[in-house]
């Protein structure tokens, strides 16, 4: 290192990179002031003066440890970390610590290379004056996958694939002998043989699997799954084991279970739903009591722990729900015929029976293996339309008047459903009181025509018929999570820390109270609009806040701008053997019992309950808890998956509609534009920065908005703003709005 450049003196930058520089590369020697004079050819007073201020401030930052007054060494404790390297096509990387720390910075020349997913093991780099922490990746301890998706390129001599959004530095070079008969402009999935290194920094791969012609709606939704790493076909193999599972029932099986043949019973579920895996029952008790039924398909009966079936099953974890398709977790035989609860069919269940008054408190339950026949299959749609019909007005709690000759009940069954409805509310009255958190979100849905083109995107939002079942499957599944883990001194239920008997192992559904420095970011954000939120107090004060919070924005023109922070504040549930309870839910005990056609863990769940049942002993933890980590990796993957086939949607809806103009809302606010979502149709895009050129506008951070440095214009969340279409890039799955004259 010479001490001068082009006759100037070292900058203080300069001095810094190079003394980085030398205790990154020997992480565990300590260096005297001699030695680093000397190895960075420091030979003037004020060079060296410079230096050892440096190594004070790096000192300072944590980033050295002072050995003694002539000596320092790199500060390994905190320093170096193991986590997930998140890598992102605008170059914004970032390191994950284990830890659970905020996400650091990583530029690409600090990346090695490094994969979307990758473990890697970094070391933090010193704070440069004004500059944002950073880290530098020293290891790849493991990728997370060997396998790539995007559009082949095919030249005379060489192919590469074009990944999606160009999410590698690289593009993925393939031998054409390689090829598997991909043509230039196809989507393929192509495996990884070569990893860079220092000797070269190419991507080698081969082709594994040819999807097909780029812009075909299926090659799309199996190149969004592969992108993921999620699968997008069944193993022969498994479909060969599922299609040799009989579904009939023998008398004996029978004979074994609880006989709700001759009890009314229905599903309710979507109406293109095919997976029917709950239904329930309803019939009156002597003693004034209505007995409902919670009957979930059995699963864990047709899919044996360890067969191929369960193996593939846990492997993926979850169905995944595209736009206009369902990847399921079980073959297609399993979840659409033979478990499926379809209507005058027998089936086999696993249920929650219920005996309750007319307040829907629970009088006593058990739990059994059941054989059922659903009377009736209804759609959603069918089942609000009766409501209302009979005069069940939506959210008010109440049932219809008894029926009368004069004044019967219109529609199949309608007693029945007025009556499961009238207790689903006395629930969800009671859950609300008791501190759960309101929060009735509206879903983006697609009608798509027989090519899969999206003809009208629309929000569908949860009505009473959606919450009929939803109360009955919560009431379940906190149910049977009491009866493992609330333990008492019998060993039955009892009051939570009656016994220092420890609870057998079992899988919850768990979910953290919200983030206290978000929770203080909503606050300070809604204090100026006038609106109050608890940061601090019991669980059910904080709840109790928000709740009053979501009922006070209502229809007002801040609520998106609230109820978006408000969710951000929120934890992600998961799922885990160690309960710490469900703060959204405001149980104390909660688990998933009622999916295990879509979803794994309802099946390690019922094969938990049924072991115990049988006096099995504790199932061993470990063993659990990492399916259950795996399990909540899946979800968050599968949701990712999820959100992408609608972005693609939304490009595709809007594609014939460039320079349309249309009114929205600000829904996001990011240091490089905003997100707009389209009032009409619910489709969202950007404005890039570059674009909004009346002002340079700062991002604030803190507060969600850009404001205008000379003109003082803000930006907020949640603002109302008109824009017209500027372009809809499918390949990125971008929609490029610009505002528009008012």
């Amino acid at each position: 290192m010479e001490k001068k450049k082009g006759g100037k003196r070292l900058s203080k930058k300069q001095v810094a990179e190079a003394l980085q520089g030398l205790f990154t590369g020997h992480p565990n020697e300590t260096f005297s002031f001699r030695q680093i004079f000397k190895t960075l050819r420091l030979d003037t007073h004020p060079a060296k003066m410079l230096a050892i201020d440096v190594m004070e401030e790096m000192a300072w930052d944590d980033y050295l440890s002072k050995v003694s007054d002539h000596e320092y060494r790199l500060n390994l404790k905190g320093q170096v970390q193991e986590g997930t390297f998140i890598r992102k096509s605008n170059g914004k990387n970032s390191f994950l610590p284990d830890d659970g720390g905020t996400p650091i910075f990583v530029s690409e020349r600090n990346s090695m290379f490094a994969l979307n997913g990758d473990r890697v093991r970094v070391t933090l780099m010193a704070r440069r004056e004004k500059h944002i922490k950073e880290a530098m990746v020293t290891e790849i301890l493991s990728h997370k996958r060997d396998q790539a998706v995007g559009r082949l390129k095919v030249e005379k001599d060489f192919a590469f694939l074009v990944t999606e959004g160009n999410l590698f530095a690289h593009d993925i070079l393939i031998p054409k002998k390689n090829l598997k008969g991909g043509k230039d402009g196809e989507k393929a999935v192509v495996k990884i043989t070569q990893w860079p290194s220092k000797d070269s920094k190419n991507l080698v791969g081969e082709v594994v699997d040819v999807l097909g012609k780029e812009g075909d709606n299926t090659v799309e939704m199996h190149a969004i799954l592969a992108q993921y790493g999620l699968p997008y076909k069944y193993p022969e193999k498994v479909e060969q084991a599922a299609q040799k599972i009989d579904a009939g029932i023998s008398a004996e099986e029978i004979a074994r279970r609880e006989d709700f043949r001759d009890v009314f019973t229905c599903t309710i579920d979507p109406k293109d739903a095919k997976d029917f895996d709950d239904a329930l029952s309803i019939r009156p008790l002597s003693e004034g009591l209505w007995e409902v039924g919670v009957h979930i398909a059995d699963v864990s009966h047709y899919v044996t722990e360890g067969s191929i079936i369960d193996k593939e099953a846990q492997k993926r974890a979850t169905s995944v729900y595209l736009v206009d398709r369902t990847i399921p977790m079980l073959p297609e035989h399993l979840c659409n015929f033979v478990c499926s609860l379809r209507p005058d069919e027998e089936k086999l269940c696993y249920s929650v029976i219920f005996a309750l008054d007319e307040e829907a408190t629970v009088k006593r339950w058990h739990l059994a293996h059941t054989v059922i026949r659903s009377d009736r299959r209804y759609a959603y749609e069918e089942v609000q339309e009766l409501l209302e019909q009979n005069g069940v007005v939506d959210g008010t709690g109440q049932p219809a008047p008894p029926a009368t000759k004069a004044r019967p009940y219109r529609g199949e069954h309608a007693a029945e459903l007025i009556r499961l409805d009238a207790l689903a509310k006395k629930l969800r009255e009671r859950r609300f009181k008791n501190g759960a958190v309101k929060f009735d979100r509206e879903e983006l849905h697609f009608d798509t025509d027989e090519s899969g083109k999206p003809t009208r995107a629309y929000y569908k939002k949860s009505k009473d018929a959606n919450k009929l079942i939803e109360e009955f499957m919560l009431l379940a599944n906190r149910t049977v999570a009491e009866s493992i883990g609330n333990i008492g001194k019998s060993g039955k239920s009892g009051k939570s820390g009656d016994s220092g008997k420890k609870a057998k192992t079992f899988v919850y559904r768990v979910h953290d109270q919200p983030d206290p420095q978000k929770l203080e970011s909503l606050r300070q954000v809604i204090a100026p609009l006038g609106y109050k939120v608890k940061t601090s107090g019991t669980r059910n004060a904080i709840s109790r806040s928000l709740n009053t919070l979501m009922d006070s924005v209502q229809g007002r023109g801040e609520q998106k701008l609230v109820e978006t922070l408000a969710l951000r504040a929120m934890m992600k549930a998961k799922y885990s053997t160690h309960n710490i309870g469900h703060y959204g839910l405001a149980f104390d005990y909660y688990t998933h019992f009622t999916s295990p056609i879509r979803r794994y863990p309802d099946t390690m769940v019922h094969r938990l309950l049924t072991r115990y049942q049988e006096g099995g002993r504790s199932a061993n933890q470990e063993h659990y808890e990492e399916l259950c980590e795996h399990s909540s990796d899946m979800e968050t993957t599968a949701q990712q998956a999820e959100r992408d086939s609608i972005k693609y949607k939304m490009v595709e809806f809007m594609g014939d509609k460039i320079g349309n103009v249309y009114d929205g809302h600000i829904s996001g606010i990011q240091s490089y534009g905003i997100y707009v979502e389209i009032d009409e149709n619910h489709c969202e895009g950007m404005v890039p920065m570059r674009d909004l050129d009346d002002d340079y506008y700062d991002y604030d951070e803190r507060n969600f908005c850009l404001t205008g440095r000379r003109h003082h214009h803000k930006y907020r969340l949640g603002d109302a703003v008109r824009i017209k279409v500027a372009s809809a890039n499918l390949e990125k799955r971008q929609l490029d709005f610009t505002l528009a004259d008012e």
